[in-house]
Parts: structure tokens; sequence; C-alpha cells
């Protein structure tokens, strides 16, 4: 049966548990970088830019997971319980495929993808192997990914949370031996991260197994692991292209700016390497929000209950803008202390402590994006946020970079102005389409779908 607005949790509800594995998330990132940074600031260095390049290709599971989470839910609201299930298991083998091409590019492709980034000479010794060695995490980030997206669409975030949990506990107590020995293990330094990962993501697979079977009557049979359903693929693949193109847009055009920020030598690298740890600790809150949305905006979707996706759309973004405010601004005051366990270097940290404060404009257009692009995305709306972000995040992300920083002298202060415009000039866009109902017509074929 679908759910009815008495039994739907609130947004609260489904948006704490998603704060806190964000929170955890990003802590580990910022562990991580600290540790490497407690090696040298050459090795912070290559961890950064080698986690980028890890992010970026972990986009492409985003092709299944934005996917299998809107269809979904929309079922489900719609109260099509075995449609749910076919999709669910559908993203399991395509899962298995994304994630086997990804940990090959990272294979093969480490030496070109780090050129590509101007990755300075004497980090490239220490980013490469790393980048090689995070190959076999990659394939179980991408069942976790759609598993996690699955449970979360039925509205379980509490479960994932759980799992979690588990991943980066084991990833941390596994992280510090290997990386810096410990009895008779051996010093492997940053490969040492990469494989404290790899076992806490099979860990993450088995817990996910786990609680698929327990809560939601769901166990993938062997040929699940590796067989492409056309049907439910083609409604996961009309939702999860644009949205992952969306994505891998931005990503792409960062990588340039990141570029750029290479071009600039490991200091400047470094430098841009904490500040963004610490940014990261400030949009976990528009995160959470923007996933909960996404999810509610999903099963009123399904219901029909277009009047409240609005209503609620339009009260978490004022919320988003204020909490996000508060919260950068706070960061931005404790920016010099918080540099500081990351590098003694008195230049990185004056100049960080300043990128922080240009951060706060980041942010609050940020919100915009994040939040109104997942509820549009919710209600199967998603090409035109590729297509209207597509010509911001080319040349006022990417070329605003590389203008400003390299050609107008501006350095790191470059990027992070063109970061801002771009996120404001994108969200304001997106808000307008929000709020003029352009979407309406995408929810209203998307009932018709699940009528038929």
């Amino acid at each position: 049966m679908p759910a009815t607005p008495s039994s739907r949790p609130r947004l609260f509800t489904l948006a704490w548990p998603l704060l806190v594995e964000l929170v955890l998330s990003v802590a580990i990132g910022v562990v991580g970088t600290t540790l490497a940074a407690h090696i040298s600031d050459i090795a912070g260095a290559a961890f950064a830019i080698a986690n980028q390049i890890s992010v970026t290709l972990f986009l492409l599971f985003r092709i299944v997971g934005s996917g299998v989470g809107v269809v979904i839910t929309q079922s489900l609201g719609g109260g099509q319980r075995e449609r749910a299930n076919r999709v669910a298991l559908a993203s399991v083998g395509a899962s298995s495929w994304i994630g086997a091409v990804t940990a090959l590019v990272a294979l093969a492709g480490a030496d070109g993808l780090l050129a590509l980034l101007q990755t300075p000479a004497d980090v490239l010794p220490l980013a490469a192997p790393f980048l090689m060695a995070l190959a076999p995490a990659m394939l179980f980030d991408a069942w976790n990914a759609s598993m996690a997206a699955v449970m979360r669409a039925h509205l379980r975030t509490r479960d994932t949370l759980l799992v979690l949990v588990a991943m980066h506990l084991s990833h941390l107590l596994l992280a510090l031996p290997l990386m810096h020995g410990w009895g008779p293990l051996p010093a492997l330094g940053l490969p040492g991260y990469a494989l404290a990962l790899a076992l806490s993501r099979a860990l993450g697979l088995a817990l996910h197994l786990l609680l698929w079977r327990r809560h939601l009557d769901l166990a993938p049979r062997r040929a699940d692991w590796w067989h492409l359903p056309r049907r439910e693929l083609a409604e996961v693949l009309h939702i999860g292209v644009p949205a992952a193109a969306e994505n891998i847009a931005w990503r792409l055009s960062f990588m340039a700016a990141m570029a750029a920020a290479g071009t600039l030598g490991a200091h400047a690298l470094a430098t841009h390497a904490y500040v963004q740890q610490i940014g990261s600790m400030i949009i976990v809150f528009s995160l959470a929000t923007a996933f909960a949305v996404e999810i509610m905006v999903g099963h009123m979707v399904g219901a029909g209950e277009l009047g409240a996706a609005h209503r609620l759309v339009r009260t978490s973004l004022y919320r988003g803008l204020v909490i996000s405010g508060i919260v950068s601004g706070v960061v931005a005051l404790a920016g010099p202390l918080l540099l500081r366990l990351f590098t003694s270097d008195a230049s990185i940290v004056a100049e960080g402590a300043l990128l922080l404060w240009l951060g706060v404009l980041v942010e609050l257009g940020r919100t915009f994006n994040l939040v109104v692009i997942n509820a549009l995305r919710a209600t199967g709306d998603v090409r035109f946020p590729v297509v209207a972000g597509a010509a911001s995040m080319l040349l006022v992300l990417a070329g605003g970079s590389w203008l400003l920083a390299i050609h107008f002298g501006l350095g790191l202060k470059g990027l992070y102005i063109a970061f801002a415009a771009d996120e404001w000039i994108r969200g304001l866009i997106m808000w307008r389409r929000w709020s003029v109902h352009a979407w309406v017509p995408h929810a209203r074929a998307a009932r018709r779908k699940l009528r038929r």
C-alpha cells in the first residue's frame, strides 16, 4: 500500500540519519587527509588529488543510484512494491558492471588521469600508486551505493547509517596500523589507507545483503549480480543518466579548476586540499536536507501530492539557507584553528583562512543547487538541470577558474570567486524552474506511468 501523509515520516526523521552519515563520511576524509599530511605536505597533496579522481569516478555510480532511488520512491508512493523490488535487483547487476569498469580505469589509467590534472612532479610518485590501490574499493562502493539507495527509498535511513558506522569504524581501525605499521605489520603509507578502505567496503556489502534479506525480503540470486534487465534499467537510466551527467559535468569542471590549482604548485594544492576538507564539514547539512527532500518528494509524486511537494521544497530551501549561512560563518571564524590541524605552515593557514570566508558565498549558492536539483530529479524533471547548468559549469566554473586564478594572477582566491559565481548562477536558475512549477508536467507523467 502507498504511504499516506499520516504514516509517512517527517523530513527531520529522514534527514538526521543522513546528516550523521555524511558527517561520518566527511570525518573519515578529514582523518585521511590528516594522516597523509602528517607524513608530509606532499603526501597530503597526493592524497587530495588521487581522492578527487576517485570521487569523480564514483559519480558513475550515480547513474544507478540516482535512478534507482527515484523510481523506487515513486513506485512505493504509488503502492507498487513488486515494481520496486524488480528495480532493486536490477541495480545489483548494473552496479557490478559499472564498478568493474571504474576499477579498471583506476588501475590502468592512473598516470594519465593524474597528468590531466597537472599533478606536480613531486606529488605524482605518491599519487599514482595510491589511486591504483583504491581500485578494489571502487567495485565494493558501486554495490554499497546502489544497495544503500534502495534502503533509503524504503525510508530505512537508520539502517544505512548503521552500515556506514560499521564501515568507517573498521576502516579507521585498519588504516592506522596499515599506514604507520604496527607490530609485524609494515608501514604501507597511502596504499595502507586504500587496503583498509577495500576491507571496510567488503564488510559494508555483507551488512547490506543481511539488511536486504531481513527488512526488504530481497536476496539477489547469482544471476542478479550480472544480469541487466532491459525494462527496469530503462526506467532507472531515464532518471539516472541525466542526473549522473549533471554531477559528472560539475565534477569535470571542478577538476579543471583543480588542474589550475595544480599549476600553482604543491603548496597551493595542499592549501586547496585542506580548505576543501574543512569546507566539506559545511556541505553535509545541505546534502542531508537535499537527500531527504528527494526521498519525500518521490513518495509524494507517486501518491499524487504535488502541492505538498512544492511546500516541502520551499520550506526546506529557506531553512537550508539559514543553516548553511550560520555553519559556514562559524567555520570561517574558526578557520585558523581548524587549518592548524593539518599543517603548521603559517602561509597555508593565512591563505586558507581567507578562502574559508569566500566559502561562505559558495555554500549559500550551493544550497540552492543541492535542495532544488534533488527535488526536480524526484519529480522526473532531470534533463533541464543538465542543459541549464552545463554552460555555467564550463564557462564560469572551469573557464573562470583559469581566467581568474592564472590569467589575472589571483591564485586560489580566483578559484573560489569562480566557485561562488557558478553556484549562484545555477542555483537561481533552478529555483526559478521550481517556483514557476515547470516540473509539474514531469511529475504528472510519472504518476500516469505508475497507473499503467
